[in-house]
């Protein structure tokens, strides 16, 4: 009897992948935990929440901080997920050679809407197991924003946040690591 395994991808791998051709931006693929995870195609709501999201956070943080849209982060135990955005410390140039790594990321951000349970088991089990501080999910299911901190690991490995936040889609929420940036969710929820 024979066993049947999957094929796992290192980092290093899926980034040659990349570089070769056999992966491109068409593909609409991230690296979860090793394995080539297919994303779902985006719905209008997403993607015009998205860019509302992103555009608010390059208005709010100016030149204070990177703010990358739907863009790669780079994350141990072979994951490079794609999340809508992400607020990470210093720079543009500071990630020429390598995307964001955890300690550099502020604030995770995954617009929400028919991926809404995958983003609140296994994307949020994977950004705690990597020590994301902050994990926000614009829930657009339920018109609010979720926000997650304080990540742990139990004693049988599985991992969490500590702490969820929710915020209403006419509230006004402060951004960690800029106590002085407030975001208007008035300006990033569709009505």
């Amino acid at each position: 009897m024979s066993v049947v395994t999957t094929k796992r991808f290192t980092l290093d791998e899926y980034h040659r992948l990349i570089e070769l051709g056999f992966l491109t931006e068409g593909d609409r693929v991230e690296l979860i935990r090793g394995e080539l995870v297919q994303m779902v195609a985006k719905g209008t709501p997403h993607s015009v929440s998205t860019g509302k999201l992103c555009r608010q956070l390059d208005r709010v943080l100016s030149d204070r901080a990177v703010v990358r849209c739907q863009e790669p982060v780079s994350l141990p135990l072979d994951s490079e997920p794609e999340p809508d955005a992400v607020v990470a410390f210093g720079q543009d140039d500071d990630y020429l050679a390598h995307h964001p790594y955890p300690e550099n990321i502020a604030v995770l951000i995954e617009v929400s809407d028919s991926t809404l349970n995958y983003d609140q088991t296994t994307k949020l089990a994977l950004y705690a197991e990597n020590n994301i501080q902050h994990y926000w999910i614009v829930n657009l299911v339920g018109d609010r924003l979720e926000r997650y901190s304080q990540p742990y690991r139990n004693d049988r490995g599985e991992c969490g946040y500590r702490r969820m936040e929710i915020a209403l889609k006419t509230e006004t929420v402060t951004l960690p690591g800029f106590e002085d940036v407030t975001l208007d969710l008035t300006k990033v929820f569709t009505t």
